[in-house]
């Protein structure tokens, strides 16, 4: 009679892994890994070196706290590895196109709330842990583990040179998301990839923010500029473009990415920039909930829209720019002045007169630093 086999609890938690991945590959998850929760020290020192060198600008999120944020176990004593997931947003999520008249362009991770599937995903590597009486806590999208650090160390990707984690088959076109347990399951090794000589990502760059590989200067990036609270530097306003909301140019250059990126044909991601000036505040925040506004406050959508709308050129543009003239908000009456400046033409030239003399002096110089334009 043949002895059962022993199973130990080494070979349980083999099982359990493997099950997870069933259910990461049932929840459409693009890559799965685990990793141990030792700190992220060289992630810690890299946020400090660009909190310190002035690189992270005004980034929040988990440049705030790096001590917290490299060290899950700062958050969940307990913790005793990292299951960590991608998903590839990409085909899905589409494309945005060519510039188009009156629209303005949201960057392809935002098109959607994208983080709904790995989130569901995660939920469900969760429940599975906790059936088998095991903690477990999703981290998605949450400033208290950078979760590109997980990442790479649990094997699903490699650091990029655009500061992005690649991933097979998906390039940077994913989002990521973990699970905190504090089971004991089997590591996953790192890959040993890297981008060789491929520098694609650096020149791509519309403001050379990509300084060096794998470093960024977020205080020249269009992305975190459409997310920063307060003015945008005029020297970044034309560079904006059409661009609403994020920015994908070194993602759209990135080999890796090439196939799910040729894949994604149907057309997605473009906002009607009048619609967007004439919402109103609530109509805003619930149609655009997924974007990170400062304070949620939808004027900066405005203040981004408005420069779009200078940057079209279109004079067509000029009866949905001119009400601002007369807004509350000295940010909003500044950017309506530089953008009637772009716009030009003998209405926009009458708009800008009133804001010639502002009560506010930094409206005031925008509207007389652009009276000079309407006039092309």
């Amino acid at each position: 009679m043949r002895a059962s086999p022993v199973v130990t609890p080494s070979l349980r938690r083999v099982e359990l892994f493997e099950r997870i991945r069933r259910e990461a590959d049932a929840s459409g998850l693009t890559g799965l890994g685990v990793c141990s929760v030792e700190p992220f020290d060289q992630t810690r020192q890299d946020i400090i070196a660009a909190n310190s060198s002035g690189r992270a600008a005004s980034l929040t999120f988990t440049f705030s706290n790096p001590e917290r944020s490299s060290d899950v176990r700062s958050s969940f004593p307990w913790a005793e590895r990292l299951v960590v997931a991608a998903h590839a947003y990409l085909p899905t999520a589409g494309s945005p196109g060519a510039a188009a008249p009156g629209t303005g362009r949201i960057a392809r991770f935002a098109e959607d709330d994208h983080y709904r599937p790995l989130r569901g995903g995660l939920h469900r590597i969760g429940e599975l842990l906790r059936s088998g009486g095991h903690r477990a806590e999703v981290l998605a999208d949450d400033n208290r583990l950078v979760d590109r650090a997980a990442a790479v160390r649990a094997g699903v990707g490699w650091w990029g040179k655009s500061t992005m984690v690649l991933v097979p088959g998906a390039g940077p076109w994913v989002l990521l998301g973990s699970v905190v347990t504090d089971t004991l399951l089997p590591v996953t090794a790192p890959m040993r990839r890297s981008c060789g000589a491929c520098d694609a990502c650096l020149p791509a760059c519309p403001t050379g923010a990509l300084v060096a590989p794998g470093i960024l200067d977020a205080s020249r990036c269009l992305a975190r500029w459409a997310q920063a609270p307060g003015w945008i530097p005029e020297e970044y306003r034309a560079l904006m473009g059409d661009r609403i909301y994020g920015c994908d140019d070194c993602l759209e250059a990135c080999p890796p990415g090439d196939r799910v990126l040729a894949a994604a044909v149907e057309p997605a991601g473009r906002v009607d920039v009048v619609a967007l000036l004439g919402a109103d505040d609530d109509e805003l925040r619930d149609r655009f909930d997924r974007f990170y506004i400062p304070r949620n406050d939808v004027r900066h959508l405005r203040r981004n829209a408005l420069i779009v709308a200078g940057n079209s050129r279109d004079r067509a543009m000029v009866d949905a720019v001119a009400p601002f003239v007369e807004h509350s908000d000295p940010m909003l009456r500044g950017h309506a002045a530089w953008a009637l400046g772009r716009l030009g033409g003998e209405k926009a030239a009458t708009a800008l007169a009133v804001l010639r003399h502002d009560r506010d002096p930094a409206v005031a110089a925008e509207a007389a630093a652009a009276t000079a334009g309407t006039l092309g």
